[in-house]
């Protein structure tokens, strides 16, 4: 749980906080070799995250995936099914660096660095470019190996659905009937007006939009993945895109 300064900013967060992560709600298997940049994101052997490869020796995930329990982080890529892990060729150490505006879900900048100890054969995803335009209601994909229903547990074999991107204005309201506030640089997509969507496990996969990367899996409403109810909401990656590719970039390194 994130340490907060006053009694509504823990309630408030740890009702998010259960909210975290991208399961994948009524999606599909994905076929064998398709998908190639998804990352597993593992401690001590053990899927808990969701990722996506950008550059050879760069993967993408959540800053919220960085929890002081997880000290053995590793990452496995090239495999869609996870019983499938050649630990030598698939497995990589990282150097982690999260987004320093990080604090919690709710204050956004929800969005980490992985440097990989190696680089990878795989093919990085694209990712948009500063003056890129989705439109509203853009069919778009989100992938991972998380749950297939609320409070269940995560799968061996990569999973897929397509969702739509949400306004922005229409996102916000209808969390404001539940009373939260979201973040700034973010994008809505899916779990709203459909049966599909993400929440946990999933934490941290890419939201793919006319086969660009453009967000990360941030949080959906508490646990509860029986959709429809409320967007869920993914971390704006255009609006991160200079400290992504900075090289002297700011590390919030607990």
């Amino acid at each position: 749980m994130f340490r907060l300064h006053t009694l509504l900013f823990i309630v408030l967060s740890c009702s998010v906080q259960k909210a975290l992560g991208g399961e994948i709600i009524n999606g599909k298997e994905v076929p064998p070799k398709s998908l190639q940049y998804m990352a597993s994101v593992q401690n001590d052997g053990k899927h808990f995250c969701g990722g996506f490869l950008i550059k050879k020796d760069i993967v993408l995930t959540a800053a919220h995936c960085d929890k002081k329990t997880k000290t053995n982080v590793t990452v496995v890529l090239g495999t869609n099914d996870l019983r499938k892990d050649k630990k030598r060729t698939m497995r990589y150490n990282v150097e982690k660096c999260k987004h320093p505006g990080f604090i919690n879900v709710l204050s956004g900048n929800d969005i980490m660095v992985l440097k990989l100890s190696r680089s990878s054969k795989m093919k990085p995803i694209k990712l948009p470019k500063n003056n890129t335009k989705i439109k509203n209601n853009t069919p778009c994909l989100v992938a991972g190996w998380g749950y297939n229903k609320t409070r269940g547990s995560t799968v061996d074999k990569l999973r897929e659905v397509d969702v739509a991107n949400i306004d922005r204005r229409k996102c916000q309201l209808e969390w404001a009937k539940v009373k939260k506030t979201l973040p700034a640089n973010i994008i809505c997509a899916g779990g709203y007006k459909t049966k599909k969507g993400a929440c946990q496990g999933d934490s941290g996969g890419p939201l793919v939009c006319n086969k660009m990367a453009v967000g990360i899996v941030s949080f959906n409403l508490y646990d509860n993945c029986d959709y429809p109810n409320v967007p869920n909401v993914y971390t704006d990656i255009i609006k991160f895109l200079p400290w992504i590719n900075d090289p002297k970039r700011k590390c919030n390194i607990d």
